[in-house]
C-alpha cells in the first residue's frame, strides 16, 4: 500500500497549507469528470481523498506517522477496510473558498431572508462646507419595500406558495459524474416560493424603484475622497431582509482662492511693491472668523520689509480643522509682489530717481546675480 505521503507528493514534514495546496491541485489533476470518467483517474483521485483524509486530521496523522496504515485501519478507510470519508466533505472544506456553495453550500440560509444590496452615492461640496461642516439634502434612488403586498410580491389577498421543485429549500440536487451538484433552484431562483398571482405594483418582486430625500451631515475637517456611511440606507433586502448601508464618497470642488495641502491652507496675495520694499499691512482671505478676521472673512497680515515675491507668511490656526481632534491648520500666505503699471509722468520721475539712488545693497540678488554673470562670461570668452 502506497504511503500517504507519496501519494501526496509531500515530505513528512508538511504543514496544513502544504498538505491542501497540494490535494487541491492533484484533486483537480485527477477528477473523473476532468478525465472522460477513466477508472484509473476515478481509482488515483480516491485515493489521493484518502490520503488527505487522514493527513489533514491531526489525530489520525500522529497514529499513521507511529504506526503507518495499521494505525489508522478501521478509523478511516485505511486501505479501504474501514470507513471512507465523503469525498463531498472534503470538497467543502478544501475547495468551499472557490467554488462557494457549488459542493453543498457553507452556512448560507436558503430561500430566508437577503440582505439589500449597498449604495454608493457621489456628493461634491464646496471647501466652505469642508471647513465648517454642512448639512445636505440628496436625493437617492433606491429599492424599497412595496407597501401594497408588504414586500411578499403577491397580490394583496394572496400568499406565495412553496415551490414544488425545491420543497421550499431555495435548491437542488443533480448528480454530475462523481459528484453530487447543489445548485439554486431553477423555478423559483432559490427563493423557495413561488408568487402566482402578482402584485400589481411591484409585479412580484416584492420591492418597487423610488427617489428617496435624505439629510447627509457633513463634518467639518473633510478631505476629498472621504466617505460617509449611512447605515440602513441602501437597497431594501428581499423577503424580509434588512437593508443595505449607502456610502457617499465625498470630492471637494476646486477653490479660486485657496488650495489644500493636508490641514494648511494656501492662498497667493498680490503685494504692492512699495509695501514688500518698506513692509506693511494687506488682506488677505480667510475661512474662519474671529480675532483679526472680520464678517467678510478677511484677515490682516503683517509684510515684512523687503519681501520678495515667493516669500510666505504663515498664519498659526487660521487653516482646515482636524475631522479626528481639536487641532488646526494653519493659513500659509505665499506673497507676489507686483509691479506698479501705467505710471503718470511724475511717479515715472520718482521711480528714476529711485533707480539712481538705489545701489547693490538694496538690490544684494541682482549684484550677486551679476557678479556670476561675469564670471561666467570670463570663462567662455578667456577674457
Amino acid at each position: 500500500m502506497r504511503d500517504y505521503y507519496d501519494i501526496l507528493g509531500v515530505n513528512r514534514g508538511a504543514d496544513d497549507a502544504a498538505l491542501k495546496a497540494s490535494f487541491r491541485k492533484l484533486a483537480m489533476e485527477h477528477h473523473p469528470d476532468r478525465n472522460g470518467g477513466c477508472g484509473e483517474a476515478e481509482g488515483r483521485f480516491k485515493e489521493i481523498n484518502e490520503a488527505y483524509s487522514i493527513l489533514s486530521d491531526p489525530q489520525k496523522r500522529a497514529a499513521y506517522d507511529r504506526f503507518g496504515h495499521a494505525g489508522v485501519n478501521g478509523a478511516n478507510g485505511g486501505g479501504g477496510n474501514g470507513q471512507f470519508h465523503d469525498v463531498n466533505d472534503i470538497f467543502n472544506e478544501v475547495f468551499g473558498d472557490v467554488f462557494g456553495d457549488m459542493f453543498g453550500g457553507r452556512g448560507r440560509q436558503r430561500g430566508g431572508p437577503a440582505r439589500g444590496q449597498d449604495l454608493r452615492y457621489d456628493l461634491e461640496i464646496s471647501l466652505e462646507q469642508a471647513y465648517a461642516g454642512a448639512e445636505v439634502e440628496i436625493t437617492v434612488p433606491a429599492s424599497i419595500t412595496c407597501e401594497t403586498c408588504e414586500g411578499s410580491g403577491a397580490k394583496p389577498g394572496t400568499s406565495p406558495t412553496v415551490c414544488g421543485s425545491c420543497g421550499g429549500a431555495g435548491r437542488v440536487r443533480a448528480s454530475q459524474g462523481f459528484f453530487s451538484i447543489e445548485r439554486a433552484c431553477p423555478r423559483c431562483g432559490g427563493s423557495g416560493r413561488l408568487v402566482l398571482d402578482p402584485c400589481a405594483d411591484c409585479h412580484g418582486h416584492g420591492q418597487v424603484r423610488k427617489e428617496r430625500v435624505l439629510q447627509v451631515r457633513i463634518p467639518a475637517g473633510v478631505d476629498d475622497g472621504a466617505r460617509i456611511r449611512l447605515a440602513g440606507e441602501g437597497d431594501a433586502g428581499a423577503r424580509g431582509g434588512s437593508r443595505g448601508d449607502l456610502y457617499i464618497f465625498l470630492s471637494v470642488k476646486p477653490h479660486e482662492l485657496f488650495d489644500r495641502d493636508g490641514l494648511d491652507l494656501l492662498c497667493t496675495v498680490p503685494v504692492p511693491m512699495y509695501v514688500a520694499a518698506l513692509g506693511g499691512d494687506i488682506e488677505a482671505p480667510c475661512l474662519m472668523g474671529g480675532e483679526n478676521c472680520d464678517g467678510e472673512c478677511r484677515i490682516e497680515v503683517k509684510v515684512p520689509e523687503g519681501s520678495q515675491t515667493g516669500r510666505t507668511v504663515r498664519l498659526k490656526g487660521k487653516g482646515m480643522p482636524s475631522l479626528r481632534s481639536r487641532e488646526r491648520g494653519d493659513l500659509v500666505v505665499e506673497l507676489f509682489v507686483e509691479t506698479p503699471s501705467k505710471l503718470n509722468a511724475r511717479q515715472k520721475e520718482l521711480m528714476r530717481e529711485l533707480a539712481e539712488l538705489s545701489g547693490d545693497q538694496q538690490h544684494p540678488k541682482s549684484a550677486n546675480f551679476i557678479g556670476k554673470a561675469k564670471r561666467f562670461w570670463e570663462d567662455v570668452t578667456g577674457v
